[in-house]
């Protein structure tokens, strides 16, 4: 009785998982991110067999330059989203995708446009809507720091800048409490 029970509790949660199964397929993303109004987030809007689901992620200013931290799993990475001028891919070591990384982004001329702390980059994407212009990029991970420089950038049109390190220095993900 008790197996039997298991059985379908098992079966049960096997099926509501595939119901959540966002429609993420080979030949296009069907999974659509835009700014909200308040613009205190970017939220995705993931197709399931139940129907729509929604997840937000933080969209931060510093000063007049919003920039948001995506790219965690399969629904955010096959999103469509709004067209920042600048995306920003973090890879290290042979690891496809980092974060925890700081960046500060400057004009060519100097003076920062933008500091972008660790803690707010939680995905390996980086998307920043800066205005037109050419810019200076530092990206630090574990204490090693990659430049880029003469960036040039549009509004309305996406520029993808991969930043590589040499070996993978991300910080040690936090311990998990043990489940009693």
């Amino acid at each position: 009785m008790v197996r039997t029970y298991l059985m379908r509790l098992v079966g049960g949660c096997m099926i509501m998982s595939l119901a959540l199964t966002p429609d993420v397929s080979a030949s296009g993303s069907t999974v659509v991110a835009h700014v909200l109004a308040d613009e205190e987030a970017v939220e995705l809007e993931i197709p399931t067999d139940i129907g729509v689901q929604k997840e937000r992620l933080p969209l931060y200013h510093s000063g007049t330059v919003p920039y948001f931290s995506a790219g965690i799993g399969q629904v955010e990475r096959a999103a469509t989203y709004p067209p920042f001028s600048l995306k920003l891919v973090f890879t290290a070591g042979g690891k496809p995708f980092v974060s925890g990384v700081a960046v500060t982004l400057r004009h060519a001329q100097g003076g920062a446009v933008l500091t972008v702390p660790p803690e707010h980059n939680t995905g390996p994407w980086l998307f920043v809507d800066l205005p037109d212009g050419t810019y200076q990029i530092s990206a630090t991970l574990g204490g090693v720091t990659q430049q880029v420089n003469q960036l040039k950038v549009r509004r309305g049109h996406v520029v993808t800048q991969y930043v590589r390190w040499a070996e993978d220095r991300s910080p040690a993900l936090p311990a998990q409490p043990d489940e009693q």
